[in-house]
């Protein structure tokens, strides 16, 4: 049952609110935190932090906002395309934990586990928690098995964090998408791509115009069971996840 907050909780809830609006309007902050990001991004400023021993590639913004949405939403199934070292993975199973979700399941998949990274997550202690496969993320065959594990979740998180090209992301939307349960999201690390600029991933298959903040607008403007939580956004100001919240409202 529901309980009415102390006016002073209510208060500071709602001064923070009003003043994540209001950062989100300030556009001069927001080309300050890309400014940074990019300058930071010279000494790949993402690549220095773990999570419980993992190198994690994120920035602390994000952990922290994924944090406080598994609080909210509890999810006790978390998808993710795209393992690396596996931080993020492990991140979201000790989230689960943690948060007393006892069935909690992570299911991750990538392309190429290399085999270092793959002894150094089965012998992580949240190992347990977590199922990986190898493969693409919209390989049929990958895509069952994965819709077959998740057969029962009661609420069902993604993470799209793979190939970053928008076709890629677009495919993976059209079908990760329908797993995720209403109320929970789906979320594109790297929409910040389309934000950085233009030829500055010349050495990638990504660019402006061709990332996942692209493919995520193409997917909102097909889809009416999905909207883009801006507030989200505005919170992290420097993150990977900039308009790349997408939330399933039925």
């Amino acid at each position: 049952m529901a309980t009415t907050p102390h006016p002073d909780v209510q208060q500071f809830s709602d001064e923070r609110h009003a003043d994540i609006v209001k950062m989100g309007q300030d556009e001069e902050l927001k080309r300050k935190s890309i400014e940074w990001m990019v300058h930071a991004d010279k000494y790949k400023y993402t690549y220095n932090f773990t999570w419980m021993g993992r190198p994690i590639i994120k920035f602390p913004s994000d952990m922290v906002i994924q944090q406080e949405l598994m609080w909210q939403i509890k999810p006790d199934l978390v998808i993710e395309t795209g393992i690396a070292h596996g931080g993020s993975i492990i991140f979201s199973a000790a989230m689960q934990q943690m948060m007393g979700i006892t069935d909690g399941r992570v299911i991750a998949v990538d392309i190429d586990i290399r085999d270092h990274n793959r002894a150094e997550i089965e012998a992580h202690p949240m190992a347990k928690h977590i199922t990986m496969l190898q493969g693409s993320s919209v390989d049929p065959a990958i895509f069952n098995q994965i819709k077959e594990l998740a057969a029962g979740a009661r609420t069902v998180m993604v993470f799209l964090d793979s190939n970053h090209t928008h076709q890629h992301v677009y495919e993976e939307l059209k079908l990760y998408a329908d797993l995720v349960t209403v109320g929970s999201y789906c979320i594109l690390p790297d929409t910040f791509i389309e934000f950085f600029p233009k030829g500055y991933y010349s050495n990638r298959p990504w660019d402006v115009g061709n990332n996942p903040c692209t493919a995520a607008r193409q997917f909102l403007s097909e889809r009416t069971d999905f909207e883009l939580d801006s507030f989200l956004t505005a919170k992290g100001m420097i993150s990977e996840g900039l308009d790349g919240y997408l939330k399933r409202v039925r």
